[in-house]
């Protein structure tokens, strides 16, 4: 599968932006799928999850705040950020997963001003 993230960009601290990731050439429904991210001179860290039956997970400095979400109709996964902070600055990746096979989009890039 490809992916596609896009919906990244610059957004005052307690803003909202929504993030999308358009998956083509497989069968997306069947795919685990997830948002990470990378932070300057940080390691990639796990955000969200989703599962092909919509069950979700979060990381707990996000828990609350950020939802994500599936369409397996319109093939795209999404993360919703609200209430954001300056320490969600980040690019953000998606990232699908079924058995062996692991896909990453190209991360977009989310800044979060203070």
């Amino acid at each position: 599968v490809q992916l596609q993230a896009s919906g990244g960009g610059l957004v005052q601290a307690g803003g909202s932006l929504t993030l999308s990731c358009a998956a083509s050439g497989s069968i997306f429904r069947i795919y685990f799928m997830a948002w990470y991210r990378q932070a300057p001179g940080k390691q990639r860290e796990l955000v969200a999850t989703i599962t092909s039956g919509s069950s979700t997970t979060y990381a707990d400095s996000v828990k609350g705040r950020f939802t994500i979400s599936r369409d397996n109709a319109k093939n795209t996964l999404y993360l919703q950020m609200n209430s954001l902070k300056s320490e969600d600055t980040a690019v953000y990746y998606c990232n699908a997963a079924f058995g062996p096979i692991v896909s990453w989009g190209q991360g977009t890039q989310v800044t979060v001003s203070s």
